[in-house]
């Protein structure tokens, strides 16, 4: 079974419903799975499971938000080896660097020793109903490769 936790950082709520649908994907196919904001998360805890989903928007011209900072630096003292992972979050194209948060996080991640298994999932502003469809999808995917059976 698919042990998972999803950390997300949402301003104006476009995030946190991208997480939900995300989320009711992972249960769908039969995950377990943690959901937190990421000012109540720790990145020790990535450690304790087996798949790992990190959600945030990119703010201004391309960077993490703020409430992401702290998270992003305390993943340096991680190991996730042997970890299934993948990102998303919600962009605004009318800056330059389109949804850079979600490659910044890939990258942490990959650099941490993740298998990032999905292509990062960006939305552009709020997810219409089709979008919400999609993230329940890629929510579906990443739970089959964390139980091995995509």
């Amino acid at each position: 079974m698919a042990n998972v936790i999803l950390i997300y950082a949402s301003m104006t709520g476009n995030t946190e419903e991208m997480a939900d649908a995300i989320a009711d994907g992972i249960r769908e196919e039969g995950g377990e799975l943690t959901m937190k904001s990421v000012l109540d998360a720790n990145a020790s805890e990535l450690e304790q499971y087996d798949g790992i989903v990190l959600g945030a928007y990119t703010w201004g011209d391309g960077d993490l938000p703020d409430e992401f900072l702290d998270f992003y630096d305390e993943m340096d003292d991680v190991e996730l080896s042997d970890k299934k992972a993948a990102v998303f979050g919600s962009c605004d194209s009318s800056y330059s660097a389109y949804g850079a948060a979600v490659d910044t996080l890939i990258e942490k991640l990959e650099e941490r020793g993740a298998e990032v298994v999905l292509p990062g999932l960006k939305v552009e502003l709020t997810p219409t109903s089709q979008q919400i469809e999609e993230c329940k999808a890629f929510g579906k995917q990443l739970a089959r490769h964390v139980a091995g059976t995509a």
